[in-house]
């Protein structure tokens, strides 16, 4: 990737998570979904300023990514994007304070050595 296409990639990646972020932060608001309340808590979602905050992020998001697709290979562009896992679990650790288990390290150290296989290219 080059350095224009990076930013691109990064503003997408960053876009993406903030949507996490927020919607998480309206789901906590919103409770747990069952037969009873299913019908007021989707009327709801509209009503959330996090919600719709992290569905306005995630519409940026997908528009940096489109903009990512018209210069990277998707077979480049969609491994990397998994890096918004790594970021998930870290707003999950530091904001959320979610117990986070080992295994679910190894799994993301994984992630990240397999994208910067994808992405940088032998010369």
């Amino acid at each position: 990737m080059t350095p224009k296409e990076l930013g691109l990639f990064l503003i997408s990646l960053l876009a993406s998570v903030a949507g996490q972020f927020f919607l998480k932060s309206g789901a906590n608001k919103l409770g747990a979904v069952n037969a009873s309340n299913a019908v007021s808590l989707v009327l709801n979602i509209v009503k959330t300023p996090e919600l719709l905050a992290g569905l306005t992020c995630y519409g940026l998001g997908a528009v940096f990514y489109i903009l990512v697709l018209t210069r990277v290979d998707l077979s480049v562009a969609g491994p990397a994007i998994a890096l918004s896992y790594v970021f998930a679990l870290l707003v999950g650790l530091f904001v959320f304070k979610e117990v986070i288990p080992i295994t679910r390290y190894i799994g993301l150290g994984l992630i990240v050595a397999g994208v910067i296989l994808v992405i940088f290219k032998k010369a």
